[in-house]
């Protein structure tokens, strides 16, 4: 059976996890009416840098803390996917 139309390959997203070690901000930016601003961070994980956007300079974790996330790998570095940040539980800990 034929397929039509033009099909991009989806881009592979893979995922990460580390210890928060440092974080630098800037912004807030806008780029075009009616887009929000939003602030770009530099996030340091296990000694690699990461490109992450947010609409607020908190991130949502702490530095020393382990986090795991989903990022690509793209011309312009490591970028962390939008809403894709978070902490790690660890299940050793959590009281079912």
């Amino acid at each position: 059976m034929a397929q039509g139309g033009f099909r991009r390959k989806k881009v592979q997203k893979l995922q990460g996890k580390g210890e928060f070690q440092a974080i630098s901000s800037e912004g807030p930016f806008i780029e075009w009416v009616g887009k929000p601003e939003y602030f770009r961070h530099t996030l340091q994980i296990d000694g690699q840098d990461y490109r992450y956007e947010s609409d607020s300079t908190d991130v949502g974790v702490e530095i020393g803390e382990i986090v795991v996330f989903r990022f690509v790998e793209h011309k312009d570095g490591l970028i962390v996917d939008r809403r894709s940040l978070g902490r790690w539980i660890d299940p050793a800990s959590f009281n079912a």
